[in-house]
């Protein structure tokens, strides 16, 4: 047995544990792990310095989840998006692909927790049902694999999901949507880096939500990433009393490019069950935004989205920065708040073919690939 599953053992994972281990209600303990079960490993417990800092927030589970149960079970609508039970095709050229139900960690702000830690939702015949499905639809070039977290299968099953991948043509890229870095580092062992290597290109997509989790472990687990060829990218979630400050993402963001990990997503907290006491206002988030960029590099500044409820997908906000236009310039202001003017480039007006071909590629485009027929394709314009 490798030392995180070791590690893994020694969770705390039932509402025993939390009556012994931080002197909860037996009643409220149990409540509690029935509505989202429980699991902290013994690194992410050592990261807690007192009760109710960022950290204790993100893994031990609170009364207030019980008094939000009119928020749904799957705010981002995935299952409406899901041609089998372990795929969600909502892009055109990529898919979310659940390949496990279980977490090293399981986060109470989870989004998916009518899924995750219930060990029924997925299956060895679910996962090959998602690779043929994936075979079966050429469209599909970018795969992300996920669940749960991808890294808590075994070097041997994950192995054996990539090769099944990489033997489809259309499939460029694999992405691994994982918390270990952060939560598990000791999941990252030379002998998965060396197996990672013969599928690339793979990126790595991990969860950092705040600077205590960038510790020497998880920046060893990174550089292994890293030193295996896999670009590291970061997607935090915005929650209240973990990271609602922009000081605190400064930090963290900071802190994440010198474990060569690229910033790249800033969450909106989504509408899921039991998790509304993290929301925060949108416009802390833009404070957020306003206070990054320009006052640090680039590279360190994520895209801020908001994930839409109902299955709208990921939209990206920002603060004002075009403030207007005077005749043909653009009123644009910087990081300091000074005005500048932009002469901008006067559009010459279009051929009246290329507009009604223009209007015709927009529609077109606006539908997914996956679901043109085969008449929208013959009545394509063509040009000579």
């Amino acid at each position: 047995m490798e030392l995180w599953q070791e590690m893994l053992r020694q969770s705390v994972d039932s509402g025993k544990d939390l009556v012994e281990r931080f002197g909860f209600d037996k009643e409220l303990a149990d409540k509690l792990n029935k509505l989202f079960h429980i699991r902290v490993n013994p690194y992410y417990l050592s990261l807690i310095r007192y009760p109710g800092d960022p950290i204790w927030l993100q893994c031990i589970p609170d009364a207030i989840e019980l008094e939000d149960q009119n928020a749904s079970d799957d705010p981002l609508n995935e299952e409406a998006d899901s041609p089998v039970p372990s795929i969600t095709h909502r892009y055109p050229d990529r898919v979310l692909f659940l390949v496990t139900s279980q977490c090293s960690m399981y986060c109470r702000f989870c989004t998916r927790k009518r899924k995750v830690s219930d060990s029924t939702k997925i299956n060895s015949k679910w996962i090959q049902d998602g690779v043929d499905y994936i075979a079966a639809h050429p469209e599909v070039r970018d795969v992300v694999l996920s669940g749960g977290d991808p890294l808590m299968v075994t070097d041997y099953v994950l192995e054996r999901i990539l090769s099944s991948l990489r033997e489809i043509p259309h499939v460029e890229i694999i992405r691994l949507g994982t918390k270990m870095p952060c939560v598990l580092p000791q999941r990252i062992t030379p002998k998965l880096c060396k197996m990672i290597k013969k599928y690339h290109p793979i990126y790595v997509n991990t969860h950092f939500n705040h600077p205590w989790e960038c510790t020497p472990e998880a920046e060893k687990a990174c550089a292994m990433l890293a030193d295996a060829g896999c670009p590291v990218g970061n997607q935090a979630v915005l929650m209240k009393g973990v990271n609602d400050d922009a000081d605190v993402m400064l930090e963290l963001h900071r802190k994440l490019l010198k474990m060569r990990v690229r910033p790249y997503y800033i969450y909106q907290a989504d509408l899921t069950k039991g998790t509304n006491h993290f929301r925060t206002p949108v416009r802390k988030g833009l404070e957020i935004m306003d206070k990054l960029r320009g006052h640090t590099s680039g590279l360190a500044v994520p895209t801020y989205v908001i994930d839409a409820p109902g299955g709208g997908g990921k939209i990206p906000l920002l603060p004002q920065y075009v403030l207007g236009r005077n005749g043909n310039d653009i009123i644009l202001r910087n990081f300091k708040y000074e005005i500048y003017t932009y002469p901008d480039v006067q559009e010459e007006p279009a051929a009246p073919q290329q507009v009604v071909e223009t209007k015709y590629r927009r529609r077109r485009k606006a539908q997914p690939a996956y679901a043109r027929t085969k008449e929208s394709r013959e009545l394509e314009p063509v040009t000579k």
